[in-house]
């Protein structure tokens, strides 16, 4: 019984903040040329936004990346920007998960969590 409540304060303990905050976090980076590197720094959305990853176009080639939070209205938006003389075309994709625009295939999705934390009990013998 004992290791059945360590459990559950253990799913508490990591699925509890993200449940208790009212704004979704993600990562925030400027705009980058390809392959420059940059510290990412946890930004707080407000409500109404969400997580994106940008990728910034010069004709065929990926030549710039960005993330953090935007409107929701503002994804899966394609605008030109223009940077130092030159015109990219920038693309926007959103996802609405906590840190879901780290990288490609990366959640932190609670069913992931409490699944992995359930497959550990039994695997342990505590359920």
């Amino acid at each position: 019984m004992s290791r059945l409540l360590q459990a559950a304060a253990l799913w508490i303990y990591l699925l509890l903040p993200s449940l208790l905050c009212a704004n979704m976090r993600c990562y925030y980076s400027p705009i980058l040329k390809k392959g420059e590197k940059f510290d990412l720094i946890v930004s707080e959305c407000r409500p109404d936004e969400m997580c994106f990853k940008a990728e910034g176009r010069y004709g065929n080639y990926s030549a710039l990346s960005a993330r953090g939070c935007m409107a929701k209205k503002g994804c899966s938006r394609v605008h030109k920007i223009r940077i130092r003389g030159t015109f990219y075309t920038m693309s926007y994709g959103c996802c609405d998960s906590p840190y879901c625009n780290s990288c490609p295939g990366v959640f932190a999705n609670p069913i992931v969590i409490t699944l992995t934390l359930l497959t550990v009990a039994v695997m342990a013998g505590i359920l």
